[in-house]
């Protein structure tokens, strides 16, 4: 083999490197990308509260206008997102954006809270083959030593969004009302849609082959055979429902006794936010440098943490508990992505598009199924009780995270 450095063809068909032209075109893309997704995603999380006064439902009922929106993306992830990348994944990414945002612009004019969760749920199937798409992208544009660090970015873009999200929405509703809120969100995601296409650089990865609905069952399966790859899956549905939990019904807790803040203050708490955007960068590159498995456990171990920190009804603890189990998720997350990639690459006919799109499928079913018991639980239990069933879902993620450390490669 020659030591004689490549030539500048053969190194862009092996991907991105970090520091690169390609690569920082393409991480400011993917940023875009999961900023347009999550503003509009998650900025109806900030208006909960809102939305059960001025429907008359309670916080339970009011987190379905959140989870219509991830309930539909997960059950349609993995069917779109495996044919739809056959289509051109930056073609498919630009029309996913653009129908959302349309959507987020028809969402103020819903008449019954009905018709607005109706119109999330169709957002969700808009939003569907995108965020596997995303992940797959970076996985095949950019060097498999890079990978972790370039999943960082993209997930950094997904917090940004939803940070934005919530906090956009939360600011404009509080001086305008909760429609003219969700305009403004709608519009930012347009905005993105733009940027995203122009930044976009030119693939280097060969086009994926053309997949039909009815070839789907046997690359599933092969996926769903794999004990690592199914560990992996439930790490992100329960890391999601703690998160997510957390951040639906904290700002109900802080809004009431003894608490008593004001809605405007209440939507700070998403500023938690920047920490997992640091924390998903971070985290990608300490698992490429001392191990993914070890970097895991710890992230999961300070989520646990963080949600008993928040037991005591005194304001600084509640935040500082927030704010460990936002760094603690997000590298777990984080890390568990980035994973399912480099794993599906190692198996035989193994696809890291079906495989993103199977991981997501668990994150968003995580996000609507243990958002919404998460919502029972609060009305039942109270915050009390949200800590306890936060303890389950991640000591169920840490178990799967343990039992990762007995599960060898993939021959």
């Amino acid at each position: 083999m020659t030591t004689t450095a490549p030539a500048p063809a053969s190194s862009a068909a092996l991907g991105h490197e970090r520091g690169s032209p390609g690569y920082r075109r393409l991480g400011l893309a993917m940023w875009c990308t999961g900023l347009a997704t999550f503003v509009l995603v998650y900025a109806v999380q900030g208006l909960l509260p809102t939305l059960a006064d001025e429907f008359g439902v309670s916080s339970g009922t009011s987190s379905l206008a959140l989870s219509a929106t991830t309930l539909t993306l997960a059950l349609a992830i993995v069917p779109l997102s495996a044919v739809a990348e056959a289509w051109g994944r930056a073609r498919v990414m630009t029309v996913a954006l653009a129908a959302s945002a349309v959507l987020g612009l028809l969402a103020p004019l819903a008449p019954t809270f009905e018709v607005l969760v109706g119109i999330r749920a169709l957002q969700g199937i808009a939003l569907a083959a995108l965020p596997a798409l995303a992940m797959s992208h970076v996985t095949r544009e950019v060097t498999p030593r890079h990978l972790g660090g370039a999943v960082g970015m993209l997930i950094a873009g997904n917090t940004i969004g939803g940070l934005s999200g919530r906090l956009i929405a939360s600011a404009v509703a509080d001086v305008a009302g909760w429609r003219l809120a969700l305009l403004a969100v709608g519009l930012v995601s347009l905005a993105c849609t733009v940027a995203f296409r122009l930044l976009l650089p030119p693939s280097v990865a060969p086009a994926a082959p053309r997949v039909r609905l009815g070839e789907l069952g046997g690359p599933i399966l092969r996926h769903l055979r794999d004990p690592g790859l199914l560990c992996l899956f439930g790490i992100g549905f329960l890391l999601m429902g703690s998160f997510v939990t957390v951040y639906n019904y904290l700002g109900f807790r802080l809004l009431r006794a003894p608490f008593g803040l004001p809605a405007a203050l209440v939507a700070l708490i998403f500023l938690g936010y920047l920490a997992g955007s640091y924390a998903s960068t971070a985290a990608g590159r300490l698992g490429d440098r001392f191990g993914r498995r070890k970097v895991m456990w710890i992230g999961i171990v300070v989520a646990v943490a963080g949600a008993w920190v928040t037991t005591p009804a005194w304001l600084p603890t509640v935040l500082a508990g927030l704010l460990l189990v936002t760094v603690g998720f997000f590298a777990g997350h984080s890390l568990a992505s980035s994973w399912v990639g480099r794993r599906s690459s190692m198996l035989s006919e193994g696809s890291p598009g079906i495989a993103s799109s199977l991981y997501l499928f668990g994150y968003y079913a995580g996000s609507s199924v243990g958002g919404t018991v998460g919502g029972v639980v609060f009305d039942v239990a109270g915050w009390t009780g949200v800590v306890g069933y936060l303890t389950v879902l991640l000591a169920g993620a840490l178990a799967l995270a343990l039992t990762l450390r007995r599960i060898p490669a993939p021959a």
